[in-house]
């Protein structure tokens, strides 16, 4: 599986369920929106939970969001506010939804891209358990470029399972380093764009995230590699 994207085209590895995903992908679609720049992301899964063979941990998660909430409260992200019970156990489900819906019967990247976002919109901003079908689909009801019927059907048939464990294997390669990793045409590639974060310590172990600083400009630059390349 190449990571050459397409002019015009962003290549996005990444975990719905990973907070600093959710900042890049959110800072360059907003980015993109100010300069009314057109962009497609392709999206890929980098499932943290095959790799660590366990649920992404809420006691990691959690102090994450507070602190990237906090420094950019436009995200509106907010602690887990639904029943513990419901918290999501997987992003599975939601991940291979992302991929169902790249067939163009489904949405296309388009249509991939805005149930992304808005599967990543339910988790962060409205605590809703997106490890389940009937909320995964309900969200992608509401998107304007996803046909909600079809991707039901999809999903029935096992659509985006077979992509989401393809890329896995992969992401175990050395040239992806993680969620998020961000490649587009012209060589362009960046791990984790943007913030200036250390742990205070093992977070097994209590250790907190501590986010010194947030740059958003490689957003702009990347923007404007695709505004040459495209």
């Amino acid at each position: 599986m190449s990571n050459a994207a397409e002019p015009g085209t962003v290549t996005a590895w990444s975990d719905i369920g990973c907070p600093w995903a959710s900042l890049a992908l959110h800072t360059l679609r907003a980015t993109a929106r100010e300069r009314r720049q057109d962009i497609l992301i392709d999206h890929r899964a980098f499932p943290l939970e095959l790799f660590n063979s366990q649920p992404t941990p809420k006691f990691i998660v959690e102090p994450e969001i507070i602190v990237i909430g906090a420094r950019r409260p436009e995200l509106g992200w907010r602690i887990w506010s639904g029943p513990e019970s419901d918290y999501p156990s997987t992003t599975l489900p939601a991940l291979e939804a992302v991929q169902a819906a790249k067939d163009p019967s489904v949405g296309g990247l388009r249509g991939s891209d805005e149930l992304d976002a808005a599967l990543r919109h339910a988790f962060y901003v409205e605590s809703r358990c997106i490890s389940i079908h009937s909320e995964i689909l309900d969200v992608a009801a509401k998107c304007e470029h996803v046909d909600a019927e079809a991707l039901a059907g999809a999903m029935q048939r096992g659509a985006g399972r077979a992509e989401v464990y393809e890329q896995w294997r992969t992401a175990e390669g050395p040239e992806i380093q993680g969620s998020p990793h961000l490649f587009a045409s012209g060589g362009y590639a960046s791990h984790n764009p943007g913030p200036f974060v250390e742990w205070t310590g093992d977070p097994n172990q209590g250790g907190l995230p501590r986010l010194d600083g947030y740059d958003s400009s490689w957003a702009q630059s990347l923007l404007d590699l695709l505004a040459e390349t495209k």
